[in-house]
């Protein structure tokens, strides 16, 4: 496994929306280790294709060592419940700045694995959180887009400050 170089926010690459996983060979499944061994070294609980700046739709998500590994190519979210919850989120390409972001509390979404084959699941609490924040990433949505404007621009601010320190 290599440690890929992670791109920082605002790199134009992280606003760019992801295409299709077409093809499950071994280089999807180097890159897929490739992404949890840079995730792990970050640290977070979840990476996309699009942080190290491979614009496929893919992701590894690791709640917990206890949780196991979820890899997930083209995923979507399908359903989603009208109940919410708020969680604290930030991003591998911005270490050390997170905010309040609301979401839905449960989702069903489907997804294909490392083989190509299609699966449908349905998640609920962190996990949930997780899937719909990578996919935002793989959308193209960097997570300060769910914030409120103020929020946002506070939170630009302090990033570019600690940047330039």
């Amino acid at each position: 496994m290599t440690r890929l170089k992670i791109l920082s926010y605002p790199d134009p690459l992280l606003s760019q929306p992801c295409l299709p996983v077409t093809r499950f060979d071994d280089d999807l499944r180097t890159l897929a280790d490739d992404l949890l061994e840079t995730m792990r070294a970050a640290p977070g609980v979840g990476i996309t294709a699009a942080h190290v700046g491979t614009l496929l739709r893919l992701t590894v998500i690791e709640l917990s060592p206890q949780d196991g590994v979820r890899i997930y190519a083209n995923p979507e979210v399908l359903a989603s419940s009208e109940e919410v919850m708020r969680h604290m989120e930030g991003s591998v390409s911005m270490p050390g700045f997170t905010d309040e972001v609301e979401r839905p509390k449960q989702i069903r979404f489907r997804y294909q694995d490392l083989d190509g084959v299609a699966h449908e699941e349905d998640a609920e609490g962190f996990l949930a959180i997780c899937i719909q924040h990578e996919i935002d990433q793989l959308d193209g949505i960097f997570w300060l887009r769910r914030l409120s404007r103020l929020k946002r621009e506070r939170l630009i601010k302090k990033w570019e400050k600690a940047s330039r320190d």
